[in-house]
């Protein structure tokens, strides 16, 4: 974030956006100038949050329509991949060997981050790891194209991606970083986490106290920032992620969560035919879930826990690739 700190100190004297998004680039028209949404997304920014309309439109002047942004979200969606596939995906020997890797290198802050937050070290390696493999896979889209483009350019989700583009604006001023510069992938995810603009704004933190959060080459703020994530997502310091269980009859797939929320609890499973491998109580609310596994169909409770991860992703396959591998890591490294 070098480039990036240079960048405001040159123009911190700049009024308007703090002197970050001012009228400094000279460029020629680009792919939104004239636009009619982005002039009215500008009047709203202007008017609703105090940014100065002729130095924002300088920064849309520099912002690019990219097809192959609107080829990827508008793609098919690819065959659901059944567990014994979706698995070998995010478990391999090389993220695990990486994962120790980073685990070590950063083991003070990961341990400060578990005492603050009650979420294990693992688990922010973890995610970590799945979500760009420590930092290898974090997006080469610069974030302002990416978000303008399925703002104004891909209708099915425009709202959603203009509440995005106005967060990420949010952020860049308060941050005091240069828009056009910051990367992440085609949806706008930035950072070693992944974090969506809205996310970064909710639940970033500045974990090595420099006064700036910097979760794209800063990864004592990456590691807090998913601390603080899962905390404010309902995580439980010492508790369980998940629980395998048997089950038996007829009625056993009726207890199936029909999404990710634990709308069963675990006496209903029981009485369905479910039995956890676990001792669990019977008011515990739970998301069951079956997976077809390389020897056969699994059969799981999700907990607390498990839900919490499915923030990250509302996914349970992504959700036990996340907790499968943080117990990997843990072996891997030989902790106990």
């Amino acid at each position: 974030m070098q480039v990036v700190r240079n960048w405001a100190a040159r123009y911190a004297p700049l009024v308007g956006l703090v002197g970050i998004l001012g009228s400094v680039f000279e460029v020629n028209a680009g792919d939104y100038e004239g636009s009619p949404q982005v002039a009215e997304f500008v009047g709203e920014m202007t008017r609703d949050y105090g940014f100065a309309g002729e130095q924002l439109m300088a920064v849309f002047r520099d912002a690019e329509r990219k097809q192959s942004i609107l080829d990827a979200i508008s793609r098919p969606a690819e065959r659901v991949k059944p567990w014994k596939e979706y698995r070998p995906m995010f478990i391999t020997d090389a993220r695990i060997a990486r994962g120790v890797d980073f685990w070590r290198q950063h083991e003070a802050v990961l341990a400060r981050a578990e005492r603050e937050y009650g979420v294990p070290a693992q688990v922010i390696v973890s995610i970590i790891g799945v979500e760009t493999f420590f930092g290898r896979n974090t997006g080469n889209y610069r974030v302002i194209d990416a978000l303008s483009t399925l703002s104004f350019d891909y209708p099915p989700r425009a709202e959603f991606f203009r509440k995005e583009l106005r967060e990420f604006l949010l952020l860049a001023r308060e941050e005091q970083v240069d828009p056009l510069t910051l990367k992440g992938s085609y949806a706008g995810a930035m950072g070693l986490p992944q974090f969506m603009p809205s996310s970064f704004r909710a639940y970033a933190v500045d974990f090595d106290g420099d006064g700036h959060i910097n979760i794209w080459t800063n990864p004592d703020d990456a590691i807090g920032s998913v601390a603080s994530y899962f905390k404010r997502h309902g995580w439980v310091a010492g508790e369980p992620v998940v629980s395998l269980s048997t089950v038996r009859g007829e009625l056993a797939d009726s207890g199936l969560s029909p999404g990710i929320e634990p709308v069963k609890t675990v006496g209903e499973l029981r009485a369905l035919g479910w039995s956890s491998h676990d001792a669990l109580r019977d008011d515990m609310p739970v998301t069951a879930f079956r997976l077809e596994g390389a020897n056969g169909p699994e059969y799981w409770m999700g907990l607390k826990n498990f839900y919490a991860i499915t923030r990250y992703n509302r996914s349970v396959m992504y959700a036990m690739a996340v907790h499968q591998l943080s117990e990997l890591l843990v072996q891997a490294r030989g902790v106990k």
